[in-house]
């Protein structure tokens, strides 16, 4: 900026002022002094007097107001600081939960895929178990058709067994009486 020069006011009486600010910020600085001056100036009546050097104390007075400025500035400037820790702090605990959830979700994945595998598996098995049901089914049907049949079989031979039991008994009847028809004739 160019070195500017201001006509302002002050407290009645007129100043030239040369600066680099700009003519507004020159004027605003200005007015702010010519304020301070005129409530000075004020307080002083209200408190029953009237100070002599009215300059001295708007200068201390604007004097104490910039060093609070700059208390709070420094105020500001560590909590910026400590924000800025704090939020690469959050910053890392983001990166950390979503690795951590990045991670979780791959091991769901595996772990979603290993159920589908086990549910399939269980499938098969269940597939097989109900293979083995009916073929065990259909050998015991098969058993019992073919106990039935050798029972009837084995039925039949014991009739077969019983009659020539009977034939045998008769025969041996008939070999007594002769034998006891030879024994008496004899």
């Amino acid at each position: 900026m160019e070195n500017n020069r201001v006509k302002v006011k002050i407290y009645g009486q007129e100043y030239v002022i040369a600066g680099d600010m700009s003519r507004e910020d020159i004027i605003k600085i200005a007015a702010y002094v010519d304020n301070k001056m005129m409530e000075i100036t004020e307080a002083a009546k209200m408190a029953g007097g009237v100070p002599s050097n009215i300059a001295v104390l708007s200068a201390v007075n604007i004097t104490s107001e910039h060093f609070k400025m700059l208390e709070e500035m420094e105020d500001i400037k560590r909590m910026n600081i400590q924000l800025e820790k704090d939020a690469q702090h959050y910053v890392q605990l983001w990166d950390e939960s979503k690795k951590n959830y990045m991670e979780y979700k791959e091991e769901t994945q595996a772990i979603v895929l290993q159920k589908d595998e086990l549910m399939g598996q269980l499938r098969q098995r269940d597939l097989e178990i109900q293979q083995l049901k009916l073929s065990a089914e259909a050998a015991k049907t098969q058993a019992q058709a073919g106990m039935e049949e050798m029972i009837k079989e084995i039925e039949d031979k014991c009739r077969e067994l019983e009659n020539s039991f009977f034939d045998l008994q008769m025969e041996n009847l008939q070999l007594k009486r002769e034998v006891e028809r030879y024994k008496n004739n004899g």
